[in-house]
């Protein structure tokens, strides 16, 4: 099992390698690479100077711009051609072992062969010190040698590492507090974000993730769980609200199922007429569980998206009148008026049978809701975002805070349960869930005392 470290010790720890890492680096170039870094700077400043005398090697004023190059970098420059001297600065004098065969031997190869350019260095076998000379061939026959000394550092390292020993231990010290002090500052507000987060995972939902951090993510991360939080509070209510309204669909049956097959057989057994009339409720009854049950099995297959949507072409107006045909007994027996409005037949790409079911369940919203005309409007209209579908009632109307919240399984407008004449609840649940799975816009419009009208657009 992998083992984890608190978030405090981890940044901690971070901040305190890093310390160790910059001091490394420190210690690194200023005392182990210290030698290098000068000589090659040294080197990089002979060649520049050896570049400006070749710009100015005929200019009227020459001999007046070597001393000043002289004078100003602390070097030695002359002038040869094969092995007579033309021109040598007075620093030559200095720091120079005229005694290094290799030296002379290496310098006189040099003036005699085809190389432009020659490096070498002396060692002053007396006073341990190095010289640098660099030689260029400049013009015909002429060469120019530019020498520098390369000045003992070891005195120099020993006072710089003896000083990098106390910057490394109060830097150390200073890592350790100030990491500390960040490391807390950082993790206190994860801290207290996780543990609110369990007593979320607890069921309490009243609780709060403000931070003051001024921290951009992890004042982000607060906002998300707050607006979680307050989610999973509503959620919380509609499960309570669905658990309540399915227990009162499946009892109420349930009790009458049990009351009248008691009546049939122990009262009206004899009596043909009653026992046809208890059966009959017994079947109705069945039949409304049995929607009840096939509703929640549809809501679940919908939110899973276990059947895929089988996309095809089909005429939306030949479908909504072939859906109407079902309610020819509300109009002959009940004087429910539906009124088809559309201008042209429309063919649409959609799930046909997603569809048909969508258009059945919010018809048989409309004839729940209506008002006393019984009267339930479908329209089709051309839009131009795609085919609009709009299915109205003349009922009482619904707040305009409901108005969101109506989609969700048993949300009632009005919190006294009431048993509906038909359907389960589920129906503008089921509808939400097809419409969202088809990508369609869908809405709900409603006025007070005037009606309802529900609409989805096909795209």
């Amino acid at each position: 099992m992998k083992q984890s470290n608190s978030m405090h010790s981890k940044i901690w720890s971070y901040l305190i390698i890093f310390s160790i890492v910059i001091l490394t680096f420190l210690w690194l170039f200023q005392v182990i690479f210290l030698k290098s870094y000068y000589k090659w700077m040294t080197t990089k400043n002979i060649v520049k100077i050896v570049n400006e005398i070749k710009q100015n090697y005929n200019v009227d004023n020459f001999s007046d711009i070597l001393d000043e190059l002289t004078f100003s970098n602390n070097v030695c420059i002359e002038f040869v051609t094969n092995s007579n001297f033309l021109y040598s600065s007075n620093s030559c004098l200095i720091d120079r072992d005229i005694n290094d065969r290799n030296y002379i031997e290496a310098k006189m190869s040099f003036l005699q062969s085809n190389d432009a350019t020659f490096q070498y260095e002396i060692t002053n076998t007396k006073f341990h010190n190095q010289t640098l000379v660099y030689g260029q061939k400049i013009a015909s026959n002429v060469t120019i040698f530019v020498t520098a000394s390369l000045e003992p550092l070891d005195s120099t390292i020993g006072i710089l590492a003896s000083q990098l020993v106390y910057v490394t231990i109060g830097v150390m010290l200073l890592s350790f507090v100030v990491a500390y002090f960040i490391s807390k500052k950082l993790s206190k507000p994860i801290s207290q974000i996780n543990e609110n987060a369990k007593e979320m995972a607890n069921g309490n939902y009243n609780i709060e993730f403000k931070t003051n951090t001024n921290i951009k993510e992890i004042d982000e991360l607060a906002d998300t769980l707050d607006n979680t939080s307050v989610e999973l509070s509503k959620t919380e209510n509609l499960r309570r609200e669905f658990l309540a309204n399915v227990s009162h669909d499946l009892k109420t049956p349930l009790t009458m199922i049990k009351a009248y097959s008691e009546m049939a057989r122990d009262l009206n057994s004899k009596n043909v007429k009653k026992r046809t009339e208890n059966l009959n409720v017994i079947i109705e009854e069945t039949d409304r569980l049995n929607l009840l049950v096939n509703d929640i099995l549809e809501l679940s297959k919908v939110q899973a998206n276990v059947n895929k949507l089988e996309i095809e072409q089909f005429n939306l107006i030949e479908l909504i009148k072939s859906i109407l045909k079902r309610y020819d007994y509300l109009v002959m027996n009940e004087n429910y008026n539906f009124v088809f409005e559309y201008k042209t037949n429309n063919v649409v790409k959609a799930d046909k049978k997603r569809i048909e079911q969508v258009i059945y369940n919010l018809i048989n919203n409309a004839i729940n809701y209506t008002g006393d005309d019984k009267k339930v409007i479908i329209r089709v209209l051309n839009t131009n975002d795609g085919v609009k579908v709009e299915i109205a009632d003349t009922g009482k109307g619904i707040d305009e805070k409901d108005l969101d919240l109506i989609w969700e399984k048993y949300y009632k407008v009005d919190k006294t349960y009431q048993r509906e004449l038909k359907g389960t609840g589920l129906g503008l649940s089921i509808v939400k869930n097809i419409l969202v799975n088809h990508g369609f816009k869908y809405g709900v419009e409603s006025i007070k005392k005037k009606g309802t009208t529900f609409w989805f657009i096909i795209k």
